[in-house]
């Protein structure tokens, strides 16, 4: 394959001309795959530590070379020495083989093992490791008992200088009780009980083994069973795991898998009008391919909802001479090139802003689907495999719009990091939620096009007949607009029974109070123009003096909060607890950033 010239958004080329004044490219890219094996994967660095905490360790220290750029591209605005990302793994695999990890564990041994609540048969593998210039290391760890996976056992180690510093972890394991692990019921017995609760036509039920399920529970031995089939009143995949009580056949909870909400080409977008994109050249024409992103794809689903098989009769989308669409959707290839602008606008803002090589840090890139379904009004990220989709939208338009992308594809780094779960769970739904708001917002900053301006709306270039751009998906400054959504927190939370899909507490409704903090964080007490609230009414504590700190410093927070101290089944609370040390590592907790925050949190009922 030729790989033409990329013909970058404005925002891009401006960040890669101030990297390219900071250092050689070339000479980089070599250093930095040496250095960071030598941090991540080398057995040998397991041993070097520094004297005192002033100084990094050797692991440490051996990257700090890398950061002529990554500390350019992964540290916040004004943030303290020695905050910003040296290294990270970019596979399980290699997290798990790590110094670090070897660190991590041994500090399970002592110490930590009472905080954790470790039992000898206990075991842990890491699944993320995360290297800050000043040497503290934050280990991911995943929990096994007897060899089973443990569903909500996961936990972040922070040490530094092989000392432990503290433990990020949920309410889920609280408790040294572990349940026998010889089930009750047979593999049809709990086939059975899955299949009962799809609301829909099963297409397949495969048992992927026992596990110790503890989300909301006491450890409890469950069938953990993936379900494909067709949902009986919505053209999403019905992508199900349903964990079985393997002792009395109780369905103990359901989780729903499917999250919603290089050549010079010019792309005749629907929504942007023309952009530049990034193609393939092939035989006979060019493919919307990227392969300076990872080879992401865009294809055409052609109106499929074959989903059992991921869109079987999807072509890529192909082109002669490399101008896509006609800037109608009369054309197939128009809304192809907004959603292959937006996933090369997310990749982007990770990897610029926060340092991160791709949704799973691996460098790979995803697939996008446009023409998904008839008329779907929805766009969605499907974890398990690995993509995004597209509908063409009936009462809204075909819903490929930037912050909508940036939404779907932080989902996917919220499931590589925190894998901050969705429904049923206290809470965490509207942080899964609010977290892909929040990315989706910054990227569209990020984008710079001004056929959609930076805004705290998602989704407003999707609504039709909206000449103000005041209608929206969701509005994360007073997202109670909308007659459902929850903006100030209750006394004792989202109850985890009411979170189901359109209940009281889905997690698109509970989203708002995490939406509401960024935006009073970020900007302060301040009505957006166009809009005619009271500053009151932006808060629910009438504490209207916010006064914010940039939308910039508070996504590095959020993210350093997500990909650090965040876990499977964090509640509002914690959130406020664990964005504040974010807070804290970033600017020290006497700063102004600190404080703002707090009052945020407030402002919103959360203490």
């Amino acid at each position: 394959m030729q790989l033409k010239t990329a013909l970058l958004s404005t925002a891009v080329i401006a960040a890669l001309a101030g990297l390219a004044t900071q250092v050689d490219s070339g000479a980089i890219a070599s250093r930095v795959q040496s250095l960071q094996a030598s941090a991540v994967a080398d057995p040998a660095a397991a041993s070097a530590t520094a004297s005192t905490r002033s100084t990094a360790p050797a692991s440490a220290r051996a990257i700090a070379a890398h950061h002529a750029v990554a500390g350019a591209i992964a540290n916040a605005p004004g943030a303290r020495p020695g905050s910003d990302l040296v290294a990270s793994s970019n596979s399980p695999e290699q997290a798990d083989t790590s110094p670090a990890a070897k660190r991590a564990r041994a500090l399970l041994t002592g110490a930590a093992a009472r905080e954790v609540h470790r039992v000898e048969a206990d075991a842990f593998a890491a699944r993320d490791v995360m290297i800050d210039r000043d040497g503290t290391e934050h280990v991911r760890m995943e929990r096994s008992y007897q060899g089973l996976p443990v569903v909500g056992g996961d936990f972040v180690v922070h040490s530094q200088d092989g000392a432990l510093t503290s433990i990020s972890q949920g309410d889920n394991m609280r408790t040294f009780d572990r349940p026998d692990i010889q089930p009750r019921i047979s593999v049809a017995q709990a086939e059975v009980e899955a299949g009962a609760a799809f609301d829909g036509k099963v297409a397949s039920i495969d048992n992927a083994g026992l596990v110790v399920f503890a989300q909301g529970t006491e450890p409890t031995l469950a069938y953990q069973m993936e379900l494909m089939g067709d949902r009986r009143d919505s053209q999403l995949p019905g992508h199900f795991t349903y964990y079985v009580d393997a002792k009395n056949g109780k369905l103990l909870h359901a989780e729903d898998r499917i999250q919603t909400a290089a050549a010079n080409g010019t792309g005749k977008s629907l929504l942007l009008g023309n952009v530049g994109i990034v193609t393939d050249s092939v035989s006979g024409g060019f493919q919307l391919l990227d392969p300076t992103r990872g080879n992401g794809s865009t294809l055409d689903a052609k109106g499929s909802d074959n989903y059992v098989s991921a869109f079987p009769g999807a072509v890529q989308f192909k082109d002669s001479d490399n101008v896509w669409g006609n800037n109608l959707s009369s054309d197939r290839a128009t809304v192809a090139t907004d959603a292959h602008y937006g996933v090369a606008v997310t990749w982007d803002y990770f990897k610029n802003v926060h340092g991160r090589n791709g949704i799973f840090n691996d460098g790979k890139g995803v697939r996008s689907f446009v023409h998904v379904g008839t008329g779907m009004d929805n766009a969605f990220w499907w974890g398990a495999q690995k993509l995004m989709a597209y509908g063409d939208g009936t009462d809204f338009l075909p819903l490929v719009a930037i912050d909508v992308a940036g939404h779907e594809m932080a989902h996917g780094v919220t499931g590589a990091t925190a894998k901050l779960g969705y429904y049923n769970i206290k809470d965490t739904g509207g942080l899964n939620e609010g977290v892909s708001d929040i990315f989706g917002t910054l990227v569209e900053y990020y984008a710079n096009n001004a056929s959609d301006a930076g805004d705290y709306l998602i989704g407003e270039k999707l609504v039709k007949n909206n000449p103000s751009g005041t209608k929206a998906l969701r509005v994360l400054f007073k997202q109670d607009a909308d007659g459902r959504s929850k903006v100030c927190y209750p006394s004792g939370g989202f109850t985890a029974s009411q979170t189901y899909q359109n209940g009281p507490y889905d997690p698109h409704l509970t989203s708002g109070v995490l939406n509401r903090v960024f935006y009073l964080a970020s900007e302060g007490v301040v009505v957006p123009k166009g809009f005619s609230y009271t500053k009151a009414q932006l808060v629910c504590n009438n504490d209207t003096a916010i006064a914010g700190v940039g939308r910039d410093k508070v996504g590095a927070i959020v993210y350093r909060a997500l990909t650090r101290y965040f876990v499977s089944s964090t509640t509002y609370p914690q959130a406020r607890t664990w964005t504040l040390q974010a807070a804290a590592d970033l600017y020290g907790n006497t700063s102004n950033e600190y404080k703002t925050l707090a009052r945020a949190w407030t402002a919103v009922k959360v203490n």
